[in-house]
């Protein structure tokens, strides 16, 4: 058995979690950013009306 105290072995595994974390973030991160690209849309649109639904009578 181990001679460690029981929160010794809870921060280990929390310690070990969040250099786990902070790889994936690293990884997801050095992808493209795309903050200095175009958007798509250029134009808004004129004022939208509310669509109108009727049931069919018959």
């Amino acid at each position: 058995m181990s001679t460690e105290k029981p929160g010794a072995a809870s921060e280990d595994m929390k310690r070990k979690f969040k250099e786990a974390l902070d790889k994936k973030n690293a990884q997801h991160r050095e992808g493209e950013s795309h903050l200095d690209g175009e958007s798509a849309i250029h134009e808004t649109h004129g004022a939208v009306t509310k669509r109108e639904f009727r049931r069919k009578s018959g």
